[in-house]
């Protein structure tokens, strides 16, 4: 039979197979779409045990699918929502967005618990042996410090100062050291203030022996954890931390959101690098140089402060819920990618 003629014979038998299969064809498709999809067989190992050419194989399995002999089901577990994950990483330009199902009794509070678990779980992927995390004080780092498991040897070091230097061993300096301790690594926790009275005192605690040595390993950070907060009480640190004066201050230049001390507005551009000054933190340059920055945050109060940090370009991942990611989907003309890692002064 010439090539002419197979190709009439195999038109007939598609066109056969489009309407109906009998028993035998029936048989031979289970069997092919077993070898395939099971088995992990190649077409045309397929093909050399039945005899057949590599294209009939393919014509056979796409029959399968089409006749619903064959289903493939994309599962990942119900608390996470695979396509506001995707759509998110593609619209902001991130590496890496998981989308966690907003608890229903939750719906309008910031960074529900859950996102911390998750965001435990991706850290176990993102950290390789002799990395070096970095944390940064913010409730869901907090709970997602609490909920790791498994972690590489890494060393881990703490990026700011805490919220209240009384209470640093329910905070952040504990969040560093369960890291450490999960990961048998070493820890680099910094027992001072977040914001501080003015820039002096705050210069003096940098020379300190202790916060110097965690100063000292912010360039070498190759993986970071940070939280974001919206300018308005109970979901900045850094908002509740000042007088009111302060606060009106800040509005007035148009600050929405704040992530590791660091203002940004609506657009994404640092605002206020005053308050940096006074504050025990990693630089904004120092993050952008970062590999891998994680943010934790969620909540739809949060989502125009998510959107802003988002914007700045210092964040490659990001762990959400569906209620921020709906608002975030919706914000405004798509910024641009930020692995591009943009200055966030602007400039």
């Amino acid at each position: 039979m010439n090539s002419s003629e197979e190709n009439a014979v195999s038109g007939m038998s598609a066109g056969r197979s489009a309407m109906r299969m009998g028993p035998a064809e029936l048989v031979q498709a289970a069997a092919m779409a077993r070898r395939f999809y099971l088995e992990g067989k190649s077409k045309i190992q397929i093909a050399e045990e039945f005899g057949v050419s590599r294209f009939k194989v393919a014509r056979v399995l796409e029959t399968a699918l089409e006749r619903d002999l064959v289903r493939i089901e994309i599962r990942v577990p119900a608390e996470l929502d695979a396509e506001r994950s995707d759509a998110l990483r593609a619209r902001y330009g991130l590496r890496h967005a998981v989308v966690v199902e907003s608890p229903a009794e939750a719906q309008d509070s910031p960074d529900p618990e859950n996102l911390g678990e998750v965001a435990a779980d991706l850290l176990g992927e993102l950290v390789d042996e002799g990395d070096i995390l970095g944390l940064a004080w913010g409730r869901s780092t907090i709970h997602m410090a609490a909920a790791l498991d498994r972690l590489p040897p890494c060393t881990v070091v703490q990026l700011t100062g805490v919220y209240d230097a009384g209470t640093a061993e329910r905070g952040s300096v504990e969040a560093v050291r369960r890291a450490a301790q999960v990961s048998g690594g070493d820890a680099h926790p910094i027992y001072a203030p977040m914001l501080l009275p003015d820039a002096a005192t705050a210069a003096a605690l940098r020379n300190q022996t202790g916060i110097a040595r965690a100063f000292e390993y912010f360039d070498k950070v190759t993986v970071a954890c940070v939280s974001i907060g919206s300018w308005e009480p109970g979901i900045s640190t850094v908002h509740d931390m000042l007088s009111d004066e302060e606060r009106a201050h800040y509005a007035s230049l148009g600050v929405a959101a704040e992530m590791s001390a660091h203002l940004f507005d609506a657009e994404g551009r640092r605002v206020g690098r005053d308050l940096g000054e006074r504050c025990i933190t990693v630089k904004t340059e120092q993050l952008r140089r970062i590999p891998e920055v994680v943010a934790i945050a969620g909540g739809q109060r949060k989502g125009a402060a998510i959107d802003a940090v988002l914007r700045s370009g210092l964040v490659t991942s990001l762990v959400t819920d569906t209620s921020a990611a709906d608002y975030l989907m919706t914000a405004g003309t798509p910024p641009k990618p930020a692995l591009n890692r943009a200055d966030p002064d602007g400039s």
